[in-house]
């Protein structure tokens, strides 16, 4: 597994951008997150080692773009060459996660096709309304690899419509950090049920730091929010499926909304 942000800043896009973690980090250390500039480790994927290997490994998964979001306006200038880079190292297998999949089309290279075989592209919706704007151009969208993101999630979902064998996974979490709103256990519960009738593999990523359960409202630390939705038992895999990347990875636990 490695880290790749080529660039890194965003802008705030839609209510699961309220309470950003890249804004919460960068405010931290007192920068402005809305500042966007390109990394010194934006062309990591072809350094080389002095033995000439490459830094990152051959057949590892590469976490694209967690500081910001690949198809954000600010990066048109840069993208074509990260797509070069991910062209090139067909040996890696590159996951980014976006809100801005409506952007999809006008960002794409020249020789995309169907899409790259190594590339997968998630897309973020946090409630209904970004749902029904979103996975109608995702649905449609030349992409190898789909999964659904449910993060930070602040309503009830039905993803029904939309569900079916082009999805490869669907992944629900709650929002980390001090100000998180609130995530209903029933929601996830019923995103999985969804994915059970649909036959889609289900992960329940994290709890978030506030989740409601039984009518009350648990306060969890954010060392404890993945470890607790792994230990309620609810990841859900269809017979003669797998999830994209197996749990050996535990998708996602990079903590895309850590603290």
């Amino acid at each position: 597994m490695a880290n790749w942000n080529p660039w890194h800043g965003c802008r705030k896009y839609s209510e699961g951008c309220q309470n950003c973690y890249v804004y919460r980090i960068d405010q931290a250390h007192g920068k402005n997150a809305a500042q966007i500039f390109l990394n010194k480790d934006f062309d990591l994927p072809m350094r080389r080692k002095r033995d000439r290997s490459y830094v990152i490994s051959p057949g590892s998964i590469v976490y694209t773009c967690f500081s910001s979001d690949f198809f954000l306006e600010d990066a048109d200038p840069w993208r074509e060459r990260a797509w070069e880079m991910m062209r090139w190292r067909q040996d890696l297998f590159f996951l980014m996660i976006t809100k801005r999949i409506t952007r999809l089309q006008q960002c794409l290279p020249p020789d995309w096709g169907e899409g790259y075989s190594n590339v997968h592209i998630c897309c973020t919706v946090e409630n209904q309304r970004q749902a029904q704007i979103r996975l109608p151009v995702y649905q449609k969208a030349p992409i190898r690899h789909k999964s659904i993101i449910c993060s930070p999630l602040l309503g009830p979902i039905d993803l029904s419509p939309y569900l079916g064998d082009w999805v490869e996974e669907v992944v629900a979490a709650g929002e980390s950090g001090e100000e998180a709103r609130p995530c209903h256990y029933d929601w996830v519960l019923d995103l999985r049920r969804q994915c059970v009738e649909k036959q889609v593999p289900f992960h329940f990523m994290q709890t978030g730091a506030r989740l409601v359960k039984d009518g009350k409202c648990y306060r969890i630390a954010r060392r404890y929010q993945h470890s607790q939705a792994k230990a309620a038992g609810i990841d859900f895999t269809p017979p003669g499926k797998k999830s994209p990347f197996g749990r050996t990875e535990n998708f996602f636990d990079i903590q895309t909304e850590s603290e």
